[in-house]
């Protein structure tokens, strides 16, 4: 699933939230309404500034506090209303929620272990990655349908959601997502409009995105 109407041009940008005190405690969020950290909120304002000077067309965002918090840094420099949906918070883990990861490789140890070898796996009895995607990637994909040619998106989510929108949008086997790596606070990928598709420009950056010179096009 690409969602792209060939050659567009368009440019998604998936950046993940500031820090949280659950973040600083390995505390597995999941959906719990958590809000940014004093180092987070600096987090999202320098992240921000960054963020402005790709001329961003539109922004949307989780409606968890902390990713709303993030985008309103972005909505303040920029002038552009922030669209709120909830199909893009973090994947529900149930029973995983508000543990430490310690906690969790305790009590959940084999769980864990199939989770990370690839296999579906409902953590904590929440939802499966393939699930989130479901939800999620329809919605970076209608707002990046009302992009102008050229244009760029915004999205304000968390680190699991984004990597499993990521696998979803390059049309990666869901085994594979894992492979794609973490976000840290504040950072973000960039996914760019190619011939065949969305093609994955930046990963977990921090710095705004260069031009790929000399490449395969």
């Amino acid at each position: 699933m690409n969602g792209t109407k060939g050659g567009r041009g368009r440019r998604v940008v998936l950046w993940r939230h500031g820090q949280t005190s659950w973040n600083l405690e390995r505390r597995f969020q999941g959906s719990t309404d958590i809000e940014l950290t004093e180092t987070g909120v600096a987090q999202a304002r320098r992240a921000a500034r960054l963020l402005a000077a790709l001329q961003p067309d539109a922004i949307v965002a989780s409606d968890l506090r902390r990713a709303a918090a993030t985008a309103g840094e972005l909505a303040a420099l920029t002038r552009l209303e922030v669209s709120h949906d909830s199909a893009l918070r973090e994947t529900y883990a149930g029973a995983w929620q508000g543990l430490t990861h310690e906690e969790i490789l305790a009590q959940y140890g084999e769980q864990y272990s199939a989770w990370k070898r690839g296999e579906p796996v409902r953590r904590g009895g929440g939802e499966l990655e393939t699930e989130v995607a479901d939800r999620a990637a329809p919605v970076v994909l209608h707002h990046a349908d009302k992009l102008p040619d050229d244009g760029t998106l915004v999205v304000v989510s968390h680190g699991g959601t984004i990597r499993t929108t990521i696998g979803r949008l390059l049309g990666l086997e869901a085994h594979h997502w894992e492979g794609l790596g973490g976000l840290s606070n504040c950072c973000w990928s960039v996914l760019g409009e190619g011939a065949r598709g969305w093609r994955l420009l930046e990963h977990n950056a921090g710095t705004l995105p260069e031009p790929v010179l000399g490449d395969d096009d």
